[in-house]
């Protein structure tokens, strides 16, 4: 096998055991605070029927799918993002409780060049809340996204609001065709990729007039106070768009109670590209030294789950980009810094103490410690180098003295001190230290 065929496909990383320790803290952290606001886990396939995944991308995403046909020849694609999945379940399980508040952390695929905090296979994980039209359940969502961040330590972090209603509403001012309009949003969600003037370019190429254009990007130009906006932009609202409008205020007012509101500015640039969306739309930004793009996003798709055969259903969710988060707080040293989750190494002497090594570390299981023995049929020197090499802070060393009078020579690998314990203080202590190292 040649060199060249070891490659990584472009796009894709590999993990090692030090990276998983990161990236499972930032995952499982998450997972708990889904788990505190009531969301309950789900999966779903790695791959859809095509015509599901492309029901209502938009054109840019259709080309980033992963498409193949199987043997059979049925044309399917990898999943794209977690929401299209959970449209589906949705649509075929009609009478799931509602609302239905589901998570699902896991992989998707895009096929886009990849560049910082972004890559061809990329986890996400999502919240969503199906059955309910009232932007209690959008604040939730995005409440959900504050918590998990505020847990995993991020500070500097501001939500971007807008609704889909709004952006009609603006299209329609500079009148714009309607059948335009979702091309247009497609445009305007490139602004932190390209600029204004590549925006413009873009609003060019759709035919849009100079006069239509400049009206655009006035009107995108705004954000701040939902009250300051309001009263500058009111004179081109149609009800669609002040409806668009009471939405926001809404949500603002709940994420008062949460104590969240600070977080939130209302960005009238913000578009999200997906062309499933259909009112408010929300995305979170992160300040750092490193561009990595937003690190979550989503927004209420109300007509998803009929598009694909189920009844009218109002949905709304966020979803949180792992690697970007990871990439955040790996930037700023507020990840475990860790190369292995053992706690103890059990070291044997020789060979005639090796299945009373064994069993000791059988005990220490037992007991929920994570606990490691040498396989290799090494020198007790080069065990204890193998434990100090991968970062396992204990070793427990059996030897033939130590067992006639029942003891264990404990070493603390990070200051080589030793102490000798029998049994039960070994496992006491062993419980302590792993408690503190935990914390």
């Amino acid at each position: 096998m040649s060199k060249a065929s070891l490659r990584r496909p472009r796009g894709t990383r590999d993990f090692l055991p030090w990276d998983m320790i990161k990236r499972r803290y930032v995952i499982e952290t998450i997972r708990s605070v889904f788990e505190l606001y009531g969301f309950d886990e789900i999966e779903t396939p790695a791959f859809e029927f095509l015509e599901v995944l492309t029901a209502k991308c938009g054109p840019d995403v259709k080309e980033q799918i992963y498409a193949f046909k199987d043997k059979a020849g049925r044309d399917l694609g990898l999943r794209f993002d977690l929401t299209v999945p959970l449209a589906r379940i949705v649509a075929s399980n009609p009478n799931l409780p509602k609302p239905f508040k589901r998570y699902c952390i896991s992989r998707v695929w895009r096929y886009e060049e990849p560049q910082s905090g972004r890559f061809r296979e990329f986890w996400q994980a999502d919240a969503d809340i199906v059955g309910s039209s009232k932007m209690d359940s959008d604040a939730e969502v995005i409440a959900v996204a504050i918590s998990c961040l505020k847990k995993l330590g991020m500070k500097n972090f501001k939500v971007r609001l807008n609704n889909r209603k709004i952006l009609e509403s603006i299209a329609s001012s500079a009148n714009v065709d309607k059948e335009l309009s979702l091309s247009v949003f497609r445009a305007i969600d490139k602004l932190d990729k390209i600029g204004h003037e590549g925006v413009k370019h873009e609003l060019k190429k759709l035919g849009l007039t100079d006069l239509q254009i400049l009206t655009i990007m006035d009107q995108i130009s705004k954000s701040g106070n939902i009250d300051v906006i309001e009263k500058e932009i009111s004179n081109m609202l149609t009800a669609e768009g002040r409806e668009g409008i009471n939405e926001l205020a809404e949500i603002i007012s709940n994420l008062e109670l949460y104590g969240y509101s600070s977080y939130v500015v209302v960005d009238l640039s913000l578009a999200r590209g997906l062309d499933y969306y259909t009112g408010p739309i929300f995305e979170v930004s992160a300040e750092t030294t490193i561009n990595v793009g937003s690190v979550a996003g989503g927004g209420r798709y109300d007509n998803l789950i009929e598009l694909l055969g189920g009844p009218p259903t109002p949905a709304t969710g966020i979803s949180l980009g792992v690697d970007r988060i990871v990439e955040v707080l790996d930037e700023a040293c507020m990840l475990p810094s860790i190369k292995t989750l053992t706690q103890v190494f059990v070291a044997y002497v020789n060979q005639s103490v090796k299945s009373e090594a064994l069993r000791t570390a059988e005990r220490l299981r037992a007991e929920g410690l994570k606990v490691e023995v040498d396989l290799m049929g090494r020198k007790l020197d080069r065990q204890l180098k193998y434990a100090d090499a991968k970062g396992i802070p204990y070793a427990v060393i059996v030897g033939p003295e130590e067992l006639k009078l029942g003891v264990y020579k404990l070493r603390d690998m990070r200051n080589r001190k030793e102490q000798t314990l029998n049994l039960q203080e070994l496992i006491r202590t062993l419980k302590l230290s792993a408690y503190s190292l935990s914390q």
